[in-house]
């Protein structure tokens, strides 16, 4: 499985903890959608990574990869410090040009 260039940069910073190339990866006017919270911009995202990643800890395996709707979708499996680890989760993106303009994460 191929992801793109820059959601395999989202999902190695992930699983490397680095919050700021994390961040890097999305444009400055993303919007994330992620426990029924809606984030609008870059700082608001950059705390969400921060907070998440503290909270977590988790890893992330992508295992799946579809387009659908002009989403692109991967499944993968999360493991961390919260109850029912590890689960699948579906992240839900929207890119444009080398930037993630929009993530929605979904069980």
């Amino acid at each position: 499985m191929k992801l793109p260039t820059i959601l395999e940069e989202y999902f190695r910073a992930k699983n490397a903890h680095d919050i700021s190339a994390m961040t890097a990866c999305f444009a400055q006017n993303a919007i994330v959608f992620d426990e029924g919270e809606e984030l609008r911009g870059i700082t608001a995202i950059e705390k969400w990574v921060a907070e998440t990643t503290e909270k977590y800890r988790v890893s992330a395996e992508p295992i799946g990869l579809e387009e659908e709707n002009g989403e692109t979708i991967v499944k993968a499996r999360i493991a961390g410090n919260f109850d029912g680890s590890p689960i699948d989760l579906r992240f839900c993106f929207i890119l444009e040009g080398e930037k993630i303009t929009r993530l929605a994460v979904r069980g």
